[in-house]
């Protein structure tokens, strides 16, 4: 087995419209500060925006079972989950239960542009940590008042400066979240969270448990106590 004192690092492809990279989140933060490892959160823009075709390919018996299969997940982690109030994508459903993206979409660009910012100002996995737990973890209007600025100020982070950065810096952001979409399609998976780790995908946070077997028989060391 290879020991290392440095630290080891994996990319995390992820979304802030995603329960299931909500799901994951807390436990990738936790291993960050457990073990010598280095956590890259590489947000990408949910398939609802990146393929919104997706919604009419699916089977019909596909949202059900979703939602049957989400929260018996998050009891089985026991972490709190509720659908998002509102939905960080706008989505509008036929009388047919077909969905359909809308054209406008106020929060979803927002939040992987701040998303993209955490992430070079240190506190990407924090950040995203943080936010997720308001939209996923019950909170209505998670939107609303000052609930978004203290989220983002448990991570360590302000954001006053960070809605400045990313109105001025918007382009440079947006390429950055393609560079990442481009990587996540080339780490071998199109769903998220996707990690990866030395050229292998591991995707699901059902499969967190075996991308920690992997990082310790590659010699993942536990953080020393200070």
């Amino acid at each position: 087995m290879e020991v290392t004192t440095e630290p080891m690092e994996i990319d995390v492809f992820w979304s802030f419209r995603s329960p299931w990279s909500y799901l994951a989140t807390r436990r990738l933060r936790q291993w960050q500060e457990q073990y010598q490892l280095q956590v890259n959160l590489r947000v990408v823009y949910p398939l609802a925006i990146r393929s919104p075709e997706f919604f009419d390919q699916v089977q019909p018996q596909w949202f059900s079972y979703f939602a049957t299969d989400i929260f018996r997940v998050a009891q089985y982690l026991e972490i709190p989950f509720a659908f998002p109030r509102p939905d960080p994508v706008i989505q509008l459903v036929d009388e047919t239960g077909r969905r359909e993206t809308a054209s406008n979409q106020p929060y979803i660009h927002r939040l992987t542009r701040l998303g993209a910012l955490a992430e070079e100002m240190g506190a990407g996995i924090e950040f995203a940590d943080e936010v997720s737990s308001l939209i996923w973890g019950g909170t209505d209007g998670w939107d609303e008042g000052n609930r978004l600025a203290k989220a983002t100020e448990r991570a360590g982070l302000d954001l006053k400066e960070m809605a400045r950065i990313i109105v001025d810096e918007e382009e440079r952001l947006e390429a950055l979240i393609e560079q990442n979409q481009v990587a996540h399609e080339e780490a071998g998976h199109w769903g998220v969270p996707t990690c990866a780790f030395r050229g292998e995908p591991f995707f699901g946070q059902d499969r967190l448990d075996v991308l920690l077997w992997r990082l310790k028989n590659a010699g993942l060391q536990e953080r020393q106590a200070k």
